[in-house]
């Protein structure tokens, strides 16, 4: 069962919530008048009660609108960053950096101290490297592995880059989510639909500057602070500094790609979700193939809930339809005729950019919880656990969200696992899929609504994995519930992470509830 109704919700700890407060009170007209004299022009203090700050301090996920910030800096260059911490450190106020509209599942890009805003941080700027490209071809596609680098502003979202592949063919592993922050995605790893072939974002970072809690800037490689590098590519984000600006690794596009998008109803729940591990297991190796699998539904009533139940699959594959209809075969036989004909359909060759955009979906809108697990090959689903899940669901209490409720399985393998654990702070490397549990509420529902989707979500998660679920979690769907956390999320990497802490920030400026600790 859920905890308390703090820990359940995600908020900041009361204690956390009220020191923040307290050093916020505190702060008089002249302290913030000398924080907006010492910005930029492009630059932008906002106080509450302005017509601009709600909308800036509203989090994407609604949960946590209720944790205000007492000013809010739209930062516009890495020295509007370096002023404003160190204008946070000199009146005791903490300082929360949010990279895109705060899509952070937990609520830790919120804060009732100083928020910084990055989204003015825009720049994209590219650089060819022709002398280090390698060219292979995958069936109808020719890609320039390492053809160049592109280094982007803080601001950037996953949805700012596909104008590049679509254009010019240039492309970076990102998530599906064109509106995430393409730093806090990084900066706990980043999964997509190009991950076994490319590598996580994170494997994709050449360096990336840093303003520290002292107001130092520096910038992070392999040269230059490589354990500060080290930590960044997936010890999550707020946690060492606030990150400007990223380089990473392109490569040049040229042809088309794979895609399909499969669905059946939940009596195909068993074949579906049985056949698609097999096939992610039989392609661990396989960096071509990208599958995420998923039972969802929707609805208020348990009328539509039941109508509305599914099993889906979605992926690309850097190869021929012919390649692609023989790894999907299994489950291309799988359901109706009706579901067999449109599944089967729904395999062609598509450009890399309509494959962006055909792939691409959002988080769940407004208010919304998950919970995650790191499968491997002894902790995949069994015909029980998937029996339990289907029916949970079909219990699932409803809401007005139509982004509902279930659960997402996205495939590893590839390149992600051709890294060794301890070479960055992402540890699951030798695993299958990371798994998301999620459920959704609208703004307008009763409290109770909430409190039933949350109990709900624990329900449906300890269904699936009675008695004890999997040891490890992805750190970027963080889950305020988890006790063990920094065990779930980075393994045997965790006591590098507090000696990199304790290097570059001592003091623990940087913090929150799972904050990477100084001891």
């Amino acid at each position: 069962m859920l905890g308390g109704i703090g820990g359940a919700l995600g908020l900041q700890a009361p204690e956390s919530a009220a020191a923040s407060a307290q050093a916020a009170g505190a702060v008089d007209g002249r302290d913030w008048k000398r924080l907006a004299d010492a910005l930029s022009p492009g630059a932008t203090l906002y106080r509450p009660h302005g017509p601009v700050y709600p909308s800036l301090a509203l989090p994407y996920n609604h949960r946590y609108d209720g944790i205000q910030p007492a000013g809010i800096v739209a930062c516009a260059t890495a020295e509007d960053v370096s002023e404003a911490i160190r204008w946070a450190r000199s009146v005791e106020m903490p300082a929360v950096p949010r990279s895109g509209l705060g899509h952070n599942y937990a609520g830790y890009s919120t804060t009732t101290g100083l928020l910084l805003n990055m989204a003015r941080m825009k720049s994209i700027v590219s650089t060819p490297t022709p002398g280090r490209a390698r060219p292979r071809t995958y069936g109808p596609m020719r890609v320039v592995h390492d053809a160049g680098t592109i280094t982007v502003g803080a601001g950037v979202t996953n949805g700012d880059l596909h104008p590049l592949l679509e254009d010019d063919g240039m492309f970076v592993p990102t998530g599906r989510c064109p509106s995430v922050g393409v730093a806090g995605l990084v900066l706990g790893g980043g999964i997509g639909f190009s991950d076994k072939m490319f590598g996580l974002t994170c494997d994709r970072l050449v360096s990336t500057t840093v303003v520290l809690a002292d107001g130092r800037t520096v910038n992070a490689s392999e040269d230059a602070h490589p354990d500060l590098f080290w930590a960044c590519r997936g010890g999550a984000g707020n946690n060492f500094g606030v990150h400007t600006s990223f380089t990473f690794q392109y490569e040049q596009f040229e042809g088309t790609v794979g895609f399909y998008q499969l669905r059946w109803s939940l009596d195909s729940v068993l074949p579906a979700v049985a056949a698609a591990q097999r096939i992610a297991q039989d392609t661990v190796g396989d960096r071509r193939f990208h599958l995420r699998l998923g039972i969802g539904t929707d609805g208020r009533t348990k009328a539509q809930i039941r109508a509305n139940a599914n099993v889906n699959a979605i992926g690309q594959f850097y190869g021929t339809v012919r390649e692609l209809r023989a790894i999907l075969e299994p489950l291309l036989e799988i359901g109706t005729s009706e579901e067999r004909a449109r599944n089967s359909a729904s395999v062609r060759q598509v450009t890399p950019g309509e494959a962006s955009v055909l792939l691409s979906a959002t988080t769940p809108i407004e208010r919304f919880a998950t919970k995650s697990a790191i499968l491997d090959s002894r902790t995949l689903l069994t015909d029980q656990q998937v029996s339990a899940a289907a029916e949970r669901l079909l219990d699932w209490p409803g809401s007005g969200n139509e982004d509902g409720a279930g659960f997402a399985m996205f495939a590893l393998g590839g390149e992600i696992n051709q890294v060794p654990p301890n070479a960055t702070a992402f540890v699951h490397r030798d695993d299958l899929f990371v798994f998301a549990a999620e459920t959704s509420w609208a703004d307008y529902d009763l409290p109770s609504v909430a409190k039933a989707n949350l109990r709900w979500v624990q329900q449906f998660y300890d269904d699936i994995f009675p008695g004890k679920a999997p040891e490890q979690a992805y750190q970027n769907f963080p889950d305020p519930t988890l006790k063990n956390w920094r065990e779930a999320y980075y393994g045997t990497n965790y006591p590098r992470l507090v000696d990199v802490k304790r290097k570059y920030d001592p003091t623990g400026f940087f913090d929150y509830q799972q904050a990477i600790g100084t001891r």
